[in-house]
């Protein structure tokens, strides 16, 4: 592969830049899954941007080819990094051996940022997954790569899997007039679930060093990259993190008691509110115990400080509840956002921008910020499963837009032809095609936003029969690769990824004709048994009851029959 496409790969990723502002992911060990594949999430959220899918061939380079890297804008024109001798085929953000990289950015002391760095994170995602084939190797080569390179995002938590384990790496700068960054990386225990959103999660971690193995002269370090393949390693950590902390201020006790998030990305109200509630939300649906820390989300950190890095679920979770996961919007919880009148007359559970309003006496409000939301550019559900070849057992189910709103369509890591609704070049930002997988699905999401408890049935329909469809096809699927060679295998699963994703653009184009004419001008068109309009007759559905209470409360005797009551009377 010459350095041009290498360089073209890269910078058609930074134009996603301003999505991965805030974002969420979920991380399931092996022996926390139904069938043991590690399985992690990504939405990625973010105004302003379309969504599309990221493809990288395989390739191998010659001696001194270098890549262009251009970062989020021109500051780092004709600056370079160096090729390696052969690079993996990447399809989203997981490779051809499974290994699969997402994140969310938690900001942190932006006084920790250093503009002067080379790479921004996505930048580095991709080149590590480019050059690793575990999850192990990721962490390294991230690491590797800062130090050499330098880092100029602000504060990133960083999820590494591949089909045997989960790690969660935490980044950040080491400021303006130092050159790579501080971070620490935590292998998740394969009977735990974890997840972060927009807030640094790692506070205290292990410092000490393990055991001398027989034959070896001295303990090792587990901060050690050198020794990051050991498998007993389940800890590394760079070398200054706390005595860059120290240096800067943020921590003055013992080591032991050093915590990254503390230090690193301080605490408040807002932070906590918009980002860990994310996290208890997905916790709370897997554990009986996470009310406990509602005095935290409330911010309360007099009482509760913090939620645990990592629970142990109540029960194993499947493929199919960790998507329905990715669909939340704190739905029976005391932020649930359908329940009260800013859901509007429909339980309508997202809501329009700024996260922070006035009323008209200068008191402030905000807003809650579910996993869900109508902003996400695109989401995915990552299966990495160590029992099947690479290439049919690494699955990114994808798609553009409101994770909430779409159905998830299986792609294959092994896969060298992205599908067309999925390519950039068919996904424009400003201007509607009904090529484009992000414009389809924001079609259909933004008609039912505003009625959503009158329409979602008719979507959540569609939803489940192509899931349905999807599911129900991975049998066939993995017996017929059993006999196939490793360049029909490819072909096979090239086809098959397009033909899902064809059948999801069929779906939702029948779907979004069937909703204009259900729900025209405000009422309902009336269906018989078989799901066909009838020719004549409608229903008037109205508002819930809870917000026509909060009409009267608000409109006091505006909107109320008492004169024709009066004359009805006489």
């Amino acid at each position: 592969m010459t350095s041009f496409r290498i360089f073209l790969t890269i910078v058609l990723t930074l134009l996603a830049q301003p999505a991965a502002w805030a974002c969420t992911n979920l991380i399931v060990g092996k022996k926390a899954s139904k069938d043991g594949s590690v399985m992690c999430t990504y939405n990625c959220d973010g105004f302003g941007f379309s969504g599309s899918l990221f493809y990288s061939p395989a390739g191998r380079h010659t001696p001194g080819e270098l890549i262009a890297i251009h970062g989020w804008g021109p500051s780092h024109e004709g600056q370079f990094v160096k090729q390696v001798e052969y690079t993996y085929n990447v399809v989203g953000l997981m490779n051809e051996h499974q290994v699969t990289i997402v994140e969310t950015t938690f900001d942190g002391r932006l006084e920790m940022q250093n503009h002067d760095g080379l790479l921004d994170y996505f930048s580095l995602m991709r080149l590590a997954l480019q050059r690793s084939a575990t999850a192990r190797e990721a962490v390294k080569c991230m690491a590797e790569l800062v130090a050499e390179y330098g880092y100029n995002s602000s504060g990133e938590s960083i999820t590494v899997c591949d089909p045997n384990e989960a790690w969660i790496m935490e980044i950040i700068g080491k400021g303006p007039d130092r050159k790579g960054a501080v971070w620490v990386a935590l292998r998740i225990p394969d009977d735990c679930i974890c997840a972060h959103a927009n807030l640094s999660r790692i506070r205290q971690f292990p410092l000490e060093k393990r055991k001398a193995k027989k034959g070896e002269r001295k303990a090792i370090s587990s901060r050690n990259l050198r020794y990051i393949n050991d498998a007993e390693v389940e800890c590394v950590y760079a070398e200054d993190v706390i005595s860059l902390a120290r240096e800067k201020g943020f921590f003055s006790g013992r080591d032991e008691e050093f915590s990254f998030r503390d230090a690193y990305c301080p605490i408040d109200f807002e932070n906590v509110r918009y980002a860990d509630a994310r996290v208890w939300s997905f916790f709370r649906h897997h554990s009986d115990d996470m009310d406990q820390y509602l005095p935290y989300i409330n911010g309360d950190f007099d009482k509760c400080d913090h939620l645990p890095l990592w629970i142990k679920p109540k029960e194993k979770l499947s493929l199919r509840d960790v998507q329905q996961d990715m669909r939340d919007h704190f739905e029976g919880t005391p932020l649930d956002m359908t329940a009260d009148m800013t859901a509007g007359p429909w339980g309508m559970p997202i809501r329009p921008l700024p996260m922070h309003f006035k009323d008209k006496d200068g008191n402030d409000y905000y807003r809650e910020r579910p996993i869900a939301t109508q902003q996400s550019g695109f989401t995915m559900t990552c299966q990495m499963r160590s029992w099947l070849p690479d290439d049919v057992g690494g699955v990114t189910w994808f798609n553009c837009d409101d994770a909430d709103m779409v159905a998830y369509v299986p792609l294959y890591c092994c896969i060298t032809q992205v599908p067309d609704p999925f390519r950039q070049e068919n996904n424009p930002r400003n201007e509607f095609s009904f090529e484009s997988a992000f414009w389809m699905n924001n079609w259909v999401a933004n008609m039912v936003y505003p009625r959503y408890s009158m329409m979602i049935g008719d979507l959540r329909q569609a939803q489940r029969e192509l899931e349905d469809y999807y599911f129900a096809d991975q049998d066939s699927v993995e017996a017929a690769i059993k006999t196939m060679t490793p360049a029909d295998r490819k072909d096979y699963l090239n086809r098959k990824s397009i033909a899902y994703a064809k059948r999801m653009m069929t779906r939702w184009d029948q779907l979004a004709k069937y909703l204009i004419v259900k729900y025209n001008d405000q009422v309902v068109r009336k269906v018989d048994d078989k799901g066909n309009f009838q020719r004549w007759g409608y229903e008037t559905p109205g508002y819930g009851q809870p917000f026509i209470d909060a009409i009267g409360t608000a409109t006091g005797e505006r909107y109320r029959l008492k004169k024709v009551i009066e004359r009805r009377e006489r």
